[in-house]
């Protein structure tokens, strides 16, 4: 199988949060000329509400469900969202990329706000086919409560897993997760509870940047490692290319970058790390600047490590850890 990615773009990004579904046709077109260039051809794009949803989802209060004879509000927030798909897969197409509109609420079932099923076996196929699914955020049915609003992110998290996606990159409108204006590196478990990071000043039902780690953590348990980095930056994400996989499933990833791009700037979502004895083995190699990001294999401990002006990324196998 290719190298497959995912992309999570901001609903931030692709709208004006301060305005009432004010689409940015510019940032839109600027993500699209990316993904176009992109040599892989197994990418999967997810992209959040913005301006166009969040705030009908909470005008109807949706986040604590639906009931009977109460359930204009969802129709209301999918007429929004979709409409916002719309115009994402037509900027994509008017580029070339060979984009098609997904709706959860169509292939979504939740159980007290969680995603408990999701038809994708024709997501597979468009893939084979070289086609550019377009998910996005929406309210779906919910067997606890009616309805609930099922995040893009949470989506990420789900889909990602089933479509055995390799790369996930969330495109955001800063350049990784703040904390105090200063970017976190890495974040880890452990570490997340101890960040300061505050919500969207916006309005946003689905947790704001809290909500997006959360979710990524719980996917890098899955052994699926993501980035966060600024929009600008994702041509950097899209260019590096998984060159080789292993026998047993896992892989061995790799590219190179100018040092100061995305992966300098960027928060880097891990599930595990065994930093001393990969700090040990680097310090050997000569090799400084280290970061851990999880691997599909488990017998792997991966590293992003830096060597002169050049950053490069790989897994190292366990047998340099004994």
């Amino acid at each position: 199988m290719s190298d497959r990615i995912l992309i999570k773009l901001g609903g931030s990004v692709i709208t004006d949060k301060k305005a009432d579904c004010a689409i940015n046709h510019d940032q839109l077109s600027y993500v699209a000329s990316a993904i176009s260039r992109a040599s892989t051809r197994g990418i999967v794009i997810i992209h959040g509400a913005g301006s166009c949803g969040h705030p009908e989802a909470q005008r109807y209060r949706l986040e604590k469900g639906a009931v009977a004879g109460q359930t204009e509000g969802i129709y209301i927030t999918h007429r929004a969202v979709s409409r916002l798909n719309e115009v994402v897969v037509e900027t994509f197409r008017e580029k070339g990329v060979a984009a098609v509109g997904i709706h959860p609420l169509h292939t979504a079932v939740a159980d007290n706000g969680r995603i408990v099923a999701f038809e994708y076996r024709h997501l597979e196929k468009m893939l084979l086919l070289n086609m550019v699914p377009v998910i996005h955020g929406d309210v779906v049915m919910d067997l606890s409560r009616g309805a609930c609003i099922v995040s893009g992110d949470q989506l990420v998290r789900y889909l990602a897993v089933g479509l055995n996606i390799n790369r996930v990159g969330l495109a955001t409108d800063v350049p990784g997760v703040l904390d105090g204006g200063r970017v976190v590196p890495e974040i880890t478990k452990k570490l997340a509870p101890a960040l300061h990071i505050g919500n969207s000043l916006h309005t946003d039902v689905t947790g704001g940047m809290r909500g997006k780690i959360n979710e990524l953590l719980g996917l890098a348990g899955e052994g699926i490692g993501s980035d966060i980095f600024h929009v600008s930056r994702i041509s950097d994400f899209l260019g590096r290319n998984r060159n080789r996989r292993d026998n047993s499933g896992g892989g061995l990833t790799s590219w190179e970058i100018k040092r100061g791009s995305h992966l300098c700037a960027s928060s880097t979502i891990c599930g595990f790390a065994q930093m001393r004895q990969l700090r040990a083995v680097t310090r050997d190699l000569g090799i400084s600047g280290l970061y851990i990001t999880p691997c599909r294999n488990v017998t792997w401990a991966p590293s992003i490590f830096q060597r002169g002006s050049w950053t490069t990324r790989s897994c190292l196998p366990s047998s340099f850890l004994q």
